[in-house]
């Protein structure tokens, strides 16, 4: 038995009740079993459900047939690196137009799940990356591609507004660099040609790689050369 109180005068104030009829010498009397009054509506009809196969419980596995259950995109993987991204000043470096936002999902995509730019573009499919990054509109492996020459066109100015945001004006008191290599396969590579092969990989053809932090071991910059470009050379690192 479902009951409502509602005070008249008061049409906020308003309880519902599950309460039970039952004997008691000779008589009929009630008791509340349950107030539901802070219950949605939802959770409220899903009891009567219950109750009205209170006998034969099984019955509500063939209710199952009826109902289609749907995933809605995950949200807190990316909504949190997301916040590690503004946190660092990455999604000011990058920008807030389309490719600036293409340049950041790569780089939350990485962080989420290795990959190549195919299951970054899937990825997107299953995490909310158009909802939490804004974007208005899709893009695929192409488009990922393409930002990576936006990227290196724009390279410069992005590592100069991390390297600011971080030091806060303050100059480094020293700058740590080094050169490694990396193999490549195929022939067709901008920078790929035989030279010092660190990996051990005869045969192959690699590019150089100089990176330069500061005093504590933080990234400043990078750039790829070609790969029998000796060491002394890429101190000309910007």
């Amino acid at each position: 038995m479902w009951k409502t109180n509602q005070n008249p005068a008061k049409k906020s104030n308003r309880s519902i009740l599950l309460r039970e009829s039952y004997r008691e010498g000779g008589k009929v009397r009630k008791r509340t079993i349950a107030n539901l009054s802070n219950c949605t509506s939802r959770e409220i009809e899903a009891i009567k459900l219950a109750l009205s196969h209170k006998e034969d419980l099984t019955a509500l596995g063939a209710l199952s047939g009826s109902v289609e259950l749907q995933e809605g995109m995950s949200v807190g993987a990316i909504w949190s690196v997301y916040q590690v991204a503004k946190e660092l000043g990455i999604e000011e470096a990058l920008g807030k137009d389309f490719q600036g936002r293409l340049a950041l999902w790569q780089v939350m995509a990485r962080v989420i799940n290795q990959g190549s730019r195919l299951s970054a573009v899937r990825l997107a499919q299953v995490h909310a990356a158009g909802d939490v990054l804004g974007m208005k509109r899709g893009f695929d492996e192409n488009d990922l591609y393409d930002n990576l020459s936006w990227l290196s066109e724009h390279q410069a100015k992005i590592e100069r507004t991390l390297f600011d945001a971080r030091r806060a004006g303050k100059k480094p008191k020293l700058f740590l660099y080094d050169v490694t290599s990396s193999y490549v396969e195929g022939e067709l590579n901008h920078f790929g040609e035989y030279g010092y092969n660190r990996d051990g990989k005869k045969g192959k053809k690699q590019i150089v790689i100089g990176m330069l932090c500061d005093e504590f071991g933080e990234p400043v910059s990078t750039e790829v050369f070609r790969g029998n470009t000796q060491d002394q050379r890429p101190l000309s690192l910007r």
